[in-house]
């Protein structure tokens, strides 16, 4: 009989599909499999998963072996407790500290960006399989772009900057680590068909191959297609997903992993969406776009196309006991191609201008053009080396070049021709002068490098303390035939530097309960936009930093997991511009003032029965700006989730509640910004007959309709503020309102 305290260690990279299976009493007893090495050193921590019926069906859990705050969401809670078109912020949103805005089409139908603790999306890193990705203008992140939900196996919160060999290019606000889906030893597989509100449907199609010929060999590959109405009217989504993934041992301490992924977007929405209280009044909430062609809200003047893929070559070799090392090669690209009107909240009069720059067409809407396209290369390489029974270290590298294309065009979109409104615009060097109707036209590249080491040290068997060290340099030049903002011709560089020392601690005091400590530095490199100046040479920019402590504890008990933690993180050099007095200078970056983020979070399941659970999760967040002392922008104050989750033979049954606190959504303390307090509940029911599965899924199943964003306008006249009137034009977001999608699986 299995013993119920029998701690298992996984590598990270193995160990996350291993929790996966877990989470799956089908596969509870594969996942239990003794495992003799450490494999996957791609996030430098191992996973350590105790053998419990708690930790089979709970939602959330976290690591004994954690020396962070974190939080593991299991391939089950996706499956069983999410509509398939959930993305993987919806998937984060079940942990603590973690909330989100936007996605006001529907979950998973629109773009959503998710705060960690307050930190912002672009403040924290999002990784897949290891590999930091993000936007090349600024590491800020598209939900719906990459990965949907038929990618992810396995998604960790990381609330906190983790080790040196934890990468990216914002460290300082946490990690949302995303695991691809597991290629497996068996034959087997899943069609998926779902049908829901707003016209929504899917099919999605998921294959093992199994062990190819008895050689270890093995590939997962799936697909998906959505398509739908939308929330919100006139805006249509969908969506192609095509993923796969292969394994080929190359003997019996080597093996190599391709992965690659395409994804197809096309969507209409206007490129800065939400509507006006005033537009609510007479069209309701879910007023975005119309079938006027003569208003700048017509549907046909507002869509977008997105194309991308992500590959990775994953060389893993045992080269000794103990002792491993890891090669990832990657590229990924991203292009988006976008109409959209200049302005939809009734701010900007239809008006067009001639080749003249002074003759005006009354009637004619003004738009744009817009393109951001990039090629990321990189490649990461980690060795773990065991040098004693009490010593190991991690060391390596990570190199990362990129190439963007960027440019927006002003366009009359009634007759398709340019709309000629740009401020006259000379070049400094040559004279020539700037076409009327371009707003930007630049290419830029990126180069980073990151250094690191760090040394695990056991000085006795139950405590682990990991010191460790990474420098990184980062680069950027834009050579651009019109920069954004200057409008002429200018070739701009920038480079900077940040040294990160770490040390963490775990103890493990008893088998069931550990205990675990951090103190860590981070950074964020500058945006592209600070080189957005005429004169680069007078800004003295430097990386944010940060400066984390925080400690904690884990307990995995047969019935009964929990974890708690604390945490104070001191943000500086915060990025800021200013028209300097000096004449001939213009805009100068430089840094000053910061934040300081402090709070408590926790979470708990308990196993009612061996087929029930409970589990709560919350979060207390401070995030007050150092000079005002106010909670900054959206940030929430508090967070919270609990529910129930029922995993009886053939049948599923989950309610999830998510509680975010209020919030500010300008961090000014105007009082007209405060956003209150609001949850989101999901209900889920499935039943399997024979290879087939049929389910159903409720969210915001009580139907609220709160505020989640304002997006405030500087022409609003601030008496206007907060009331529906013709001139107040901030813009309004919402919780989609209740939702109920129907599904088919069928298992082979």
């Amino acid at each position: 009989m299995r013993n119920p305290f029998t701690v298992r260690r996984f590598g990270l990279m193995t160990g996350i599909s291993a929790i996966a299976l877990l989470a799956s009493p089908a596969h509870a007893e594969d996942a239990t499999t003794p495992s003799t090495t450490k494999t996957g050193i791609a996030e430098g921590s191992d996973i350590v998963v105790t053998a419990t019926r708690i930790n089979e069906i709970a939602p959330t859990t976290a690591s004994l072996e954690a020396k962070q705050p974190q939080s593991i969401v299991s391939r089950s809670l996706i499956e069983d407790s999410l509509p398939a078109t959930a993305d993987f912020d919806q998937i984060a949103l079940i942990t603590p500290s973690v909330s989100n805005f936007n996605g006001n089409n529907g979950v998973g139908l629109s773009e959503s960006k998710a705060q960690i603790r307050g930190f912002q999306d672009g403040e924290f890193n999002i990784t897949y399989d290891g590999v930091p990705f993000g936007d090349t203008n600024d590491p800020t992140h598209h939900s719906t772009t990459f990965f949907p939900s038929n990618t992810i196996e396995t998604l960790v919160v990381d609330r906190g900057p983790g080790n040196a060999s934890q990468l990216g290019q914002a460290t300082f606000g946490g990690n949302i680590n995303l695991f691809s889906r597991a290629a497996r030893d068996e034959f087997g597989g899943q069609v998926k068909a779902s049908y829901g509100s707003f016209n929504t449907y899917l099919l999605r199609g998921l294959l093992n191959t199994g062990n190819l010929g008895g050689d270890g060999i093995k590939a997962v590959v799936t697909g998906q297609y959505v398509h739908t109405d939308g929330a919100l009217s006139y805006e249509k989504y969908r969506n192609y997903n095509l993923f796969g993934k292969i394994v080929v041992p190359l003997g019996t301490d080597v093996k190599l992993t391709f992965l690659g992924t395409y994804n197809n977007n096309r969507f209409n929405q206007p490129d800065k969406d939400g509507s006006t209280l005033f537009q609510q009044a007479q069209f309701g909430k879910d007023f975005s776009l119309n079938a006027d062609p003569k208003t700048p809200q017509y549907f046909g003047y507002n869509h977008t196309d997105k194309t991308t893929d992500f590959e990775i070559a994953t060389l893993e070799a045992h080269i000794a006991p103990g002792s491993v090392l890891t090669n990832q090669a990657y590229t990924y690209y991203y292009d988006n191609e976008t109409l959209s009107a200049l302005d939809v909240t009734g701010a900007t009069a239809n008006t067009t201008t001639l080749a003249d720059g002074k003759t005006k067409v009354v009637g004619d809407v003004p738009g744009y053009t817009k393109t951001n396209k990039y090629r990321v290369y990189g490649d990461i390489m980690k060795l773990r080396l065991k040098l004693t029974d009490f010593a190991t270290v991690t060391t390596g590298a990570w190199l990362e070049w990129s190439r963007t294309y960027r440019q927006q065009t002003d366009v009359d979109l009634n007759t398709g021709g340019f709309n000629y409104i740009e401020k006259k615009v000379t070049n400094p060097v040559t004279g020539a002068l700037t076409p009327l109707y371009v707003k930007f036209d630049q290419n830029s590249q990126g180069n980073h490098t990151e250094e690191f080491v760090e040394l695990e040290l056991r000085p006795v068997p139950a405590l682990t303390i990991t010191p460790g060290f990474k420098h990184v340099d980062f680069g950027r030049k834009i050579i651009a035939a019109y920069n954004q903002t200057t409008r002429y011709a200018q070739t701009v560089t920038g480079d900077y530097k940040a040294n990160l020392p770490f040390v963490q601690a775990n103890w493990a005091i008893t088998p069931m309960l550990s205990a675990y400590a951090e103190y860590a530095r981070g950074f964020l490199a500058p945006p592209l936009g600070a080189l957005y100046v005429a004169n680069p040479q007078f800004s003295n920019l430097e990386p944010e930093r940060s400066t984390n402590y925080q400690a904690g504890v884990v307990y995995h008990g047969e019935r009964l997991s929990f974890d708690f933690d604390a945490y104070h993180i001191k943000f500086t050099n915060k990025f800021v511009s200013f028209s300097s007095p000096v004449a001939g200078v213009g805009t100068v970056f430089t840094n000053i003032g910061g934040a300081v983020y402090k709070g408590v979070e926790g979470q708990v399941a308990f196993a009612l029965t061996p087929n029930i659970a409970v589990f709560a999760n919350g979060s207390i967040n401070s995030a007050k700006a150092s000079d005002t002392g106010l909670q900054i922008a959206q940030a929430p104050k508090s967070t919270a989730a609990g529910g129930v989750i029922v995993k009886q033979g053939p049948f599923k049954f989950s309610v999830i509640d998510k509680f975010t606190g209020p919030q500010s959504a300008t961090g000014d303390g105007n009082p007209v910004y405060d956003i209150k307090s609001y949850n989101t509940a999901i209900i889920a029911a499935s039943y399997e007959f024979g290879p087939f599965r049929a389910g159903i899924e409720v969210t915001d199943a009580f139907g609220s309709r709160r505020v989640t964003q304002i997006a405030p306008n500087s022409k609003t006249v601030a008496a206007s503020a907060g009331l529906p009137l013709a001139n107040n034009f901030d813009q309004y977001y919402y919780q989609p309102g209740r939702a109920v999608t129907g599904d088919i699986t069928v298992v082979f």
